[in-house]
């Protein structure tokens, strides 16, 4: 993406288009000591679930956090980008591994209709809070579709497709980080909430898919409940993904004054996720293929949410003043009560 570039200062906490600033020219030395940290702290993330039976990406988040200091070193930015960014992205491809389209059948077009109408209901609640707090519609729409989407990246391709005039670069920093923010705790607390409820894997994954605002943060937060909820997470989380593409097209119809948001299309690794779904459907895939791509998978997300928690500008929270930030918490409740009443009436 072109257009409104944001200044390298903007949070990337989860750049999955890569369309957040992009870091200086690199060797792989550079990614080193990132990736050296990053590798560590998946380590002993791997230690603590296997020799204590808790969740590997859950483990993942809170070592992350507890690194989160580091996200003041320059020497890592790099590695910790690539994890959090490439890494994420491969390993939502491999996650394809442990769906069949049987399982994506199952959902049925109520879930399907049910994810459409939450997209469509958190950003028409992003605009009316935005309104009743004296902010434009386009700025509503900007943290209303960063919630109802996929967080940052949807916030950087909806800011390019309004324009600077409607969407100011201040406006897009304070969504960026308010929504990384807000994607950190509810990975966090939603699974405890769904616990409470003794929601089934399908329920739970549904909810968990279908309400945070980060795919990292999503599939970590399904995986952290059970390996049934990640995968059905997922195939929530990505069907939100790939409704960008038409949500750009919606803006640019009703709020047209940008220039970039024009080439979005469906990100490679949806397709890929769901290309290796169809492969696993087949029966061809070797049982001990289908392991070791699912360890591959699990290894490969629990680096990028370990990434994806250091890099999470926490600290900047602090610095927004309170009203945007109320626009984006709003539309964040708005799609989990949405989430949570279709998880539990609809769904199951």
């Amino acid at each position: 993406m072109t257009g409104n570039r944001p200044p390298s200062s903007f949070p990337m906490a989860a750049d999955l288009y890569g369309d957040i600033v992009p870091l200086p020219h690199s060797t792989w030395r550079d990614h080193v000591p990132g990736l050296v940290v990053v590798a560590a702290g998946t380590l002993a993330a791997a230690f603590i679930s296997d020799h204590y039976g808790a969740p590997l990406t859950l483990m993942a988040l809170l070592i992350g956090l507890a690194l989160n200091f580091l996200s003041a070193d320059k020497r890592l930015a790099t590695g910790t980008a690539f994890a959090s960014r490439a890494l994420l992205r491969w390993g939502i491809v491999l996650v394809g591994v442990r769906v069949t389209f049987g399982q994506i059948v199952a959902l049925g077009p109520v879930a399907l209709l049910a994810v459409v109408a939450i997209v469509a209901l958190t950003i028409g609640s992003g605009i009316l809070i935005a309104r009743r707090l004296g902010f434009s519609d386009a700025f509503g729409t900007l943290a209303g579709g960063a919630v109802a989407i996929c967080g940052a990246s949807a916030a950087l391709a909806l800011a390019t497709t309004l324009g600077e005039r409607r969407a100011s670069q201040a406006q897009l920093t304070l969504v960026l980080v308010v929504i990384s923010a807000l994607s950190a705790l509810a990975m966090v607390t939603y699974p405890f909430v769904a616990h409470w409820l003794m929601m089934s894997d399908l329920k739970a994954g549904f909810l968990l898919g279908a309400s945070i605002h980060d795919v990292a943060q999503a599939l970590g937060a399904g995986y952290s409940y059970s390996d049934g909820a990640g995968q059905i997470a997922a195939i929530v989380k990505l069907t939100r993904v790939a409704l960008l593409a038409p949500v750009l097209a919606v803006v640019a119809l009703f709020l047209p004054r940008g220039e970039a948001g024009k080439g979005q299309g469906v990100p490679w690794f949806v397709i890929g996720f769901f290309v290796m779904a169809g492969i696993n459907s087949t029966g061809i895939v070797p049982a001990f293929a289908t392991h070791a791509a699912e360890r591959a998978a699990a290894g490969l997300l629990a680096a990028a949410v370990t990434a994806t928690a250091i890099r999470s500008p926490l600290s900047q929270l602090l610095e927004a003043g309170p009203r945007p930030m109320v626009i984006v918490a709003g539309a964040t409740l708005v799609a989990f009560a949405l989430s949570l009443a279709a998880a539990v009436l609809l769904i199951g």
